[in-house]
Formats: structure tokens, sequence, C-alpha cells
């Protein structure tokens, strides 16, 4: 693998970046690196493991997110999931909620670095894949660079090269996640800079990257990738840029109606009776026409349980056709 295999990724999202999720944005770009939301260690050990880490094999390239911090149930949640089949295993260090400070992982995880290399480390005897790590730049009031580099220093010391780095510190206490998406300060200027201190580690910027045009302009300034959480989801027609934007490759000439139909084809094989499948599949498919006259008609009848009763895996063609006549 090289640098340029993390120059374009899309950010693992809770309750969003599920495998319809990552199937639908496959269908608009070859080449982002797609991720899972994050699971747990505690999950992949004790529950159901098809349905936590089966893939569909058009998301290749595609990683998964781990969380957790006792480094042989990291180990051993790895050895599960490379029968699988992942191209790269991520390690969370930067969720800020509730949920993972009491399970002592996410972004408290950064206030323990010898630790973090000791999980990564065990993550590492479990495969031959990449393992990487996603963290932020801050915890609390610790987020002036020394803190980071420091923090990046000791995975590199112990053989993490692909990390990447959410500009704004995590608040552990006082803010919600929501929160913690807008109100610290970003601090883009250090990813860089991380960049320059360790030329031999691939640093990936990510946190309110919100375009294609932005994307570029972050690796020019001197990353080797950015990762996209919020505007991807949002508007996941800017993935069809990246390709040529980000890899050279020709310009994109698939629309908006080719992928209805290639994602409509998808659920004739998954749904299999079940019209869970064909909404949660359609959620996330909300912003595909987002800025087209239409859109807000199309986000109606997806929304409309009816229509999935009455129109069951062919209700994306139905959407478009109740939305745009073709």
């Amino acid at each position: 693998m090289t640098n340029t295999d993390w120059r374009f990724t899309v950010a693992p999202m809770l309750d969003w970046t599920d495998r319809h999720c990552r199937v639908f944005h496959r269908t608009l770009s070859r080449r982002a690196r797609l991720y899972t939301e994050m699971v747990t260690t505690g999950a992949i050990l004790h529950g159901d493991q098809d349905k936590l880490l089966g893939f569909n094999a058009c998301e290749h390239p595609v990683a998964l997110q781990l969380g957790g911090s006792d480094p042989e149930a990291l180990r051993k949640s790895v050895a599960v999931a490379v029968a699988y089949g992942y191209d790269e295993y991520n390690l969370n260090c930067g969720c800020p909620s509730e949920r993972v400070q009491k399970g002592a992982f996410g972004a408290s995880l950064m206030l323990d670095a010898p630790l973090v290399a000791e999980c990564l480390a065990a993550m590492r005897d479990a495969t031959d894949k990449p393992v990487t790590v996603k963290h932020r730049v801050g915890v609390d009031g610790r987020d002036d660079y020394g803190f980071v580099r420091d923090f990046v220093g000791t995975l590199y010391e112990a053989g993490t090269r692909v990390f990447i780095v959410h500009t704004r510190s995590a608040w552990l206490q006082g803010l919600s996640p929501k929160e913690n998406r807008e109100i610290p300060p970003l601090r883009p200027e250090y990813a860089p800079q991380l960049k320059r201190d360790f030329p031999d580690a691939t640093i990936v910027v990510n946190g309110a990257i919100a375009s294609i045009e932005e994307s570029q302009k972050r690796i020019i300034d001197g990353v080797d990738g950015v990762m996209l959480g919020r505007a991807a989801y949002h508007d996941p027609w800017l993935l069809t840029k990246v390709d040529e934007a980000l890899y050279g490759e020709e310009p994109s000439t698939i629309t908006r109606l080719e992928v209805v139909e290639r994602m409509t084809e998808y659920l004739e094989g998954a749904w299999q009776g079940d019209l869970m499948v064909v909404r949660a599949t359609a959620r996330h498919m909300m912003g595909l026409p987002q800025g087209l006259p239409g859109a807000r008609l199309w986000r109606r009848f997806l929304s409309d349980p009816k229509s999935f009763a009455t129109h069951g895996p062919e209700v994306l063609r139905a959407a478009w056709r109740a939305t745009f006549g073709e």
C-alpha cells in the first residue's frame, strides 16, 4: 500500500456508514476508501458477528473501525474480522461520547498513549493488513501542538504509520457529541505540521472539510489525504468528483438515474422480503438529488412508510419517477 490509498476517505459515522450506505457510496466513487461504523470489541466477541462484520464485495477498499481499550480483546476482534476480508483495521481514539468514555476508549485513550501503542501492536499481531488510528488533536484543555505530536510520536515509535487526524479537540466534560463537532476550535495547521515532523507517516486530515476543492487544497498544503464525514453523507454526489480530482482518472459519467438503477438491483438481491433493508438503504440516499429542483419531494417520498409498503425494493425507481418523471 502507498500513501495514495488514503488520499480520499469517508469517515466512520455511527448509525450512518453501515453496509447499505457503503454500497451506495461505492456506486459514486471507485477509489474512495470507506469505513464502517465503529464496532466495539464486546459486540464482536459476544454478538452476531455476521450481522456486525459482513459486507458486500463491491465495498472494497473498506476498513473496519474498532472501539476498545483492551489489547487482547482488540487482538481477538481483529482475528475474527480477518475472515471477512477487510482492507484495514482502525482504532477509534476520537469519539467523545459518554458511552465510549464509560468504556474507557475513544478520545479518552489519547490520555494514555502507551496503552494505545499496546492496543495497536496487539491488532497488528492478528493481521497483515494496515492497522491505523483515528484521533483528535487534543483532549479537554490539552490541545497544544506538543500534546498531539507526542501522542503520534509514541505510536510511531511503536510501529504505527497511518494517522487520521481530526483537527478539533475533544472536550469530554460538558459537551455533547454534536457540540464536540462545533465548539472546540479547529487546528487545521496541526496536520501538515505532523507530516513535516513524521515524513514517513501517512497523515490524513479530518474535520469540517466540505468539498472536493477544499480536499485538494488540504493535500496541496502538505498532508497525504483527507477524510470527509457529514459533507459526504448529506451531499453524496460530491463523491462522483473524487476519482478525477484526487486520483487523476477520467471524469465520472454516471447519472443519478443510473445510481438509482444500480441501487435498485442491489435491493432486489439483498432485501429477501425484509422491508427494513429497503428502508435502511433508502434513508442513506436522501441526499442523492441535493441541490436539484425536486429534492424535497424525493426526500418526502422516501420518508413515507406507505412508499415502502407499496413499492418494496422498487421504491427508489418509484421515487425517481414521482420526483423527476423519467
